[in-house]
This record gives C-alpha cells, structure tokens and sequence, in this order.
C-alpha cells in the first residue's frame, strides 16, 4: 500500500511499475507474473450518452472479435462470474454511463479481475465513493485477494482503511519514504512527520502529547515560551494562556493516557 500527501509520487511510482513513464534506476520483481497485470485507474471518462453497456465493457477485455460480431459462450461465462464477484450481477445490462460513482468503481475492478492477473495495480480505485460504497469495495477487494492469490499494489489516502486491510505499507513524502508492516509505519509520530497534523490511528499509540484548540480543534506547533501552545486558529483564547491536549484522539488534559 502506497500512502502519503499529494502530489509525493504515489501515481507516478505506481505509473513506472506499470512501464507507462521513464524513469531511471531498477524495478525488481520477485516473482514471475506473465505479464498478467491488471490495473485500476482512479476514475474513467465517460460520455452521458455512451451507449456501452456494462457486460459489452468487460467482454472487450477479453475477446479478441469485434462487439458487433457478438461473443461467445466463453465470454458470456466470464462475465457473469466476474460481475458476481464485485456484486454487480444485476448491472450487466446497463449502460455504463448510468453507474453511480461506486458502482463503477466495482466495474472498474471487474474489468481488471476478468483477464486473472497475478499483480493487481490501484490507484486510489475508491476515491469519491461513500462510506459505505467504500467499505464493500475494500471487503470485495480483499476476498478477491485471498481467494486469487493476488499480489496487490494500491495507492490510497484512507489510512484506516489502510490499517485494517494493508500488510505492507510504503508512506512515500518529501523524495523520501517509510515501509514495513501498517501497525510500525502508521503511527501517531510518523503521521505528524508526514501530514503536519495529529492522525490518531493505534490505541495503544497513545503517547505523545499535541497541541489543539479545544474550539475548533486545529493544531498549532507555536510554542508560548513556556512550553505550552498558544493558538493560531482563531480569537478564542483571549487570556493567551495555553491550551492543551494529551494526545493527537483529541481527549482533553494535561496526563498522558493509553
């Protein structure tokens, strides 16, 4: 899992693994995939009025006739078996320009799963989806994983999803970069280094005081001199008496909890 700030390289790594931009140094892959590679874009540019619909999309990945000449029982088969895998069975026969933001993101997904890829590449492949939209593509994302064997890249701003699901993760900012297991990479101290602001993801990560406004709840790193933290936020500390919190969960005092 790629994860990091905008605009640190994520797309463009992802995009050098995939052989679509030059790049210098060496990519080394430690297992032999057959060139079957998938990949998932962030989004795909769709017409109002394309007229395509969505099991007429996934069969062009596969066959090798014109869609006008029709497709075979073969393709038919793959299709369906696909669409049921990302739970869009009954979709087959829409168009695709009539698809939510998060049902496409599945037909997406589809599209790459139908041809078997041994390496799956995603670039943030549910960017825009509701929460809940979110959850099931991550769960469908996940099944298809374990039950395919799949090697997958991703890149993604979801961090606790990226807790949950990731057993590895790159956090890729300023030319530089941070990689092992979520739990040693995502912590409340890395997150601060990286996003400047207090990310809380571990209970038991707990530890290291922040500086909030107890109104609005933005971080401040002034320091009064004191070693306390006046607010840069707003108006809402008239005394100019510090103000803080123990840790970056935004629990209010001045002891450290676990």
């Amino acid at each position: 899992m790629f994860v990091g700030p905008n605009g640190a390289g994520k797309t463009t790594l992802l995009l050098c693994l995939l052989g679509e931009v030059p790049y210098t140094g060496t990519i080394r892959k430690s297992g032999d995939f057959d060139g079957r590679v998938g990949y998932v874009p962030q989004d795909l540019r769709r017409a109002d009025s394309t007229p395509v619909t969505v099991s007429e999309f996934l069969a062009l990945a596969v066959s090798r006739r014109p869609m006008w000449l029709g497709f075979g029982g073969a393709v038919r088969r793959a299709v369906s078996d696909v669409l049921a895998e990302v739970d869009m069975r009954d979709a087959a026969e829409r168009r695709i320009c009539d698809l939510s933001g998060g049902q496409l993101r599945r037909v997406l997904l589809a599209q790459a799963l139908i041809r078997r890829p041994k390496l799956l590449l995603l670039d943030e492949p549910a960017a825009g989806v509701d929460l809940r939209g979110e959850h099931l593509f991550w769960d469908i994302l996940d099944d298809a994983r374990r039950r395919l064997g799949l090697t997958t890249v991703m890149v993604s701003h979801n961090l606790p999803m990226a807790a949950h699901f990731a057993t590895h993760v790159v956090c890729i900012f300023d030319g530089t970069c941070m990689e092992g297991a979520p739990h040693k990479v995502l912590t409340a101290r890395n997150l601060m280094e990286v996003f400047g602001i207090p990310i809380h993801l571990y209970p038991d990560q707990c530890s290291q005081p922040q500086y909030l406004c107890p109104k609005c709840g933005a971080f401040s790193r002034e320091e009064d001199g004191d070693g306390g933290s006046v607010p840069t936020c707003c108006s809402l500390n008239p005394e100019g008496s510090p103000f803080r919190v123990a840790c970056s969960c935004g629990r209010a005092g001045e002891n450290k909890h676990d």
